[in-house]
C-alpha cells in the first residue's frame, strides 16, 4: 500500500514536462507506425494546396518570401530514402511547388530563373508518372516565351503539353490549348490559333469542380476569360477580346491587381488596333499610375512596353516618360 503511494506520488510530482525521455520514445515509436516522413509530406502537400490560390492582393515578391522555408523543407525531404509510394508522392508535391516558383518568377520578369524552375518542375512532374502535373507545368513554362519575346518557342512547348495531356478534359489539357491559342496568334498562325480556341471552348464546359477551381492549378472561367483576351487582342479581333475582357472583370471577385492591369493593358492594345493610338496610350499610362509598386516590374511591365513599342509619336513619347519614371 505504501509502495503504490510512493509510486503514484513521485509520478504527480515529476509530471509529464520531466519526463523528455517519454516524449522521445512516443516521437520513435509513432515514427516507426506511420513512417518517420509522413508528417513532412503531409505538409508539403498542404503548402502546395495553400499556394495554389495565387497572391490574394500580395504582389509577386511578397508571395516568393513566404515561401523559402518550405522550399529549404521540401529539399530536405527529397534527399531521403522513401518507399516507392511516398516518393511518388513527394515528387508530385515538388513538381507542384517548384512550379509556382516558376510561376511567381515569371511575373517578377526574372526569365532566366523561371526557366530553371520550371525544367526542375518537369523533372519531377515526369518522375512522379503524373501526366497532368507535367502537362500542366510544360503549358505554364511556355509562358516564359509567350510572355517574353518567342512566340514559336512557346508553342512548340504548348504542344507537346497538348500531346500529353491526352484528349480528356482536364484543366491542364484546357491550360495548354489555351497557351496554345496566344502563341499561335503570336506568331501570325490563324488558323491554328482559331482551333486552339474552339478546342478549349470545348473542354472548359467538360470540366469537373476541381478541374474549375479557381487556383493556378486549376482552370476556372474567369482565367479562361483573361487567356482568351490576349489570344483575340493578338488577333486583332477587338470586338471579341474587350467581351472577354468584361467577362473576366465581372467574374474576377478578388483584388487580382496584376489581372486588373493585364486586361487593361489588351483593351489599350485594342484601341490601338482600332485606331485610337492616343487612347490606348491614355489608358495604359492610367493603369500604370494606379499600380502599386510592386507590379510594376516583370510581366505587366513587359507587356505595357509591347504596347508602347508599338505606338509612334506623341503616344508613344507620353506612354515611354511613364513606364521610364
Amino acid at each position: 500500500m505504501q509502495r503504490r503511494s510512493f509510486i503514484t506520488g513521485t509520478l504527480a510530482v515529476a509530471g509529464v514536462g520531466a519526463l523528455p525521455e517519454f516524449a522521445d520514445a512516443h516521437e520513435g515509436i509513432d515514427a516507426a507506425l506511420q513512417g518517420s516522413d509522413a508528417a513532412d509530406i503531409s505538409y508539403l502537400e498542404s503548402v502546395f494546396e495553400r499556394n495554389t490560390g495565387g497572391y490574394h492582393g500580395r504582389d509577386p515578391q511578397a508571395g516568393l518570401s513566404q515561401m523559402h522555408e518550405d522550399l529549404r523543407l521540401l529539399r530536405d525531404v527529397l534527399e531521403r530514402p522513401h518507399t516507392t509510394r511516398d516518393r511518388a508522392t513527394v515528387v508530385r508535391t515538388a513538381a507542384g511547388l517548384t512550379g509556382l516558383v516558376a510561376i511567381i518568377q515569371l511575373d517578377r520578369g526574372n526569365q532566366q530563373d523561371a526557366r530553371h524552375w520550371f525544367t526542375t518542375a518537369a523533372r519531377a512532374a515526369a518522375e512522379s508518372g503524373d501526366r497532368h502535373m507535367l502537362a500542366w507545368v510544360l503549358a505554364r513554362h511556355a509562358m516564359v516565351p509567350l510572355n517574353y519575346g518567342a512566340p514559336r518557342a512557346a508553342a512548340d512547348l504548348a504542344a507537346r503539353a497538348r500531346r500529353i495531356a491526352g484528349k480528356s478534359p482536364s484543366a491542364a489539357s484546357a491550360l495548354a490549348a489555351a497557351v496554345s491559342s496566344r502563341a499561335l496568334a503570336a506568331t501570325g498562325e490563324r488558323r491554328g490559333a482559331l482551333s486552339a480556341i474552339v478546342q478549349v471552348r470545348g473542354t472548359i464546359e467538360k470540366l469537373d469542380r476541381a478541374g474549375l477551381a479557381d487556383t493556378w492549378f486549376g482552370y476556372p472561367p474567369q482565367k479562361h476569360s483573361v487567356h482568351l483576351s490576349q489570344a483575340f487582342t493578338l488577333l486583332g479581333e477587338t470586338k471579341q477580346a474587350h467581351a472577354e475582357q468584361e467577362a473576366a472583370l465581372t467574374l474576377t471577385t478578388s483584388p487580382s491587381v496584376m489581372t486588373r492591369a493585364l486586361l487593361a493593358l489588351d483593351a489599350a492594345q485594342c484601341l490601338h488596333t482600332d485606331r485610337d493610338p492616343q487612347g490606348a496610350a491614355d489608358m495604359a499610362t492610367e493603369v500604370w499610375r494606379q499600380l502599386p509598386e510592386g507590379f510594376r516590374t516583370g510581366l505587366v511591365h513587359t507587356r505595357a512596353d509591347t504596347l508602347c513599342g508599338s505606338l509612334t509619336g506623341r503616344p508613344r513619347e507620353q506612354l515611354s516618360e511613364v513606364l521610364n519614371s
